[in-house]
């Protein structure tokens, strides 16, 4: 179990299971989300998503046809995001999680809307859109 919380502690959960790697989203609507370069996400089951505190606190704003971003009204911290067109799944931010992360980064999306100002330094593969 490892466990998490948004900034000022309202908001805290637990996640369950072997962690996914890191997937790290570039795209113009994640930056201005997180208000940073990339946003990072660990593809979590929901089942495997336990909110321990602060379901009032939570927030949700449909930034775009059938995905939910999920924040603290309290701190505004960014909790996790999720798909209508994938059932089951939350995509918890990596920054939240308490415990240090066996997680690595699987790739790089949407790098051809990535900051000009940003330049990605690991080896990870880099897509300029959804992977394949």
């Amino acid at each position: 179990m490892r466990a998490g919380a948004c900034l000022c502690g309202d908001v805290r959960f637990e996640l369950y299971g072997e962690l996914e790697p890191i997937q790290i989203c570039h795209c113009q609507e994640c930056r201005k989300a997180q208000g940073t370069p990339f946003v990072t996400n660990i593809a979590v089951l929901e089942e495997n998503f336990n909110l321990t505190q602060g379901e009032a606190q939570l927030k949700a704003y449909e930034s775009s046809p059938g995905k939910l971003r999920v924040f603290c009204a309290n701190c505004g911290s960014p909790i996790l995001s999720k798909r209508t067109s994938l059932p089951g799944v939350v995509r918890v931010r990596a920054g939240l999680i308490e415990d240090d992360l066996p997680a690595k980064i699987e790739f790089h999306i949407f790098t051809a809307e990535k900051a000009n100002w940003w330049t990605i330094r690991d080896a990870a593969p880099q897509y300029t859109g959804f992977p394949p």
